[in-house]
């Protein structure tokens, strides 16, 4: 691989600064799904589809500047109850805001597509009734055969992708390297 136009990252440290120097152009972007499933485990059960909604007001806004005042809204609303969800997501804000340069197709494959989250729980699933492994190329084995099993169930394309892939062509022309 000697290109990278968007790497999602899901907050592990140190693995922004490590795409950045291997990749100096690739944007680096926070996963949005586990910055609203980390938002939601300070949630009740409850409460968890209203304040998942306005957090959606969020990441799904056509602007960076509307999406910092629903940011502000959220905090004006959440925060007495939540502040650490608030606190989060400032924190976290230059990673959260990177796809807002992107059209909107584009940014809708970015925080909707989990194929990786999907193939981890896979293999987790996997491993689960198993406490060890003989050897190292045993676990290498069936990991083989497991991501090969995936690999067969992946007939839904994923959504909009056609539209994405259009816009990526334009977006990263300069890039983009003929297939």
């Amino acid at each position: 691989m000697q290109d990278i136009f968007i790497a999602c990252v899901d907050g592990l440290k140190g693995f922004p600064e490590a795409i950045e120097a291997v990749y100096p152009k690739a944007a680096v972007q926070l996963c949005i799904v586990h910055m609203v499933r980390n938002s939601l485990n300070f949630v009740p059960w409850k409460m968890q589809q209203e304040v998942a909604a306005d957090l959606k007001t969020i990441y799904t806004s056509s602007t960076l500047e509307l999406a910092e005042q629903m940011l502000g809204a959220f905090e004006a609303r959440w925060d007495k109850d939540y502040p650490s969800i608030g606190q989060s997501w400032r924190r976290n804000w230059a990673r959260v805001i990177p796809f807002f340069d992107y059209p909107p197709e584009i940014r809708k494959v970015i925080y909707t597509t989990n194929a990786i989250e999907s193939i981890n729980m896979s293999l987790r699933k996997v491993i689960k009734t198993r406490s060890s492994f003989p050897t190292d190329e045993a676990v290498t084995k069936l990991f083989y055969l497991a991501l090969n099993n995936i690999s067969k169930k992946w007939t839904m394309p994923i959504r909009d992708w056609k539209a994405a892939l259009n816009r990526f062509t334009i977006q990263f022309e300069e890039r983009l390297v003929p297939g």
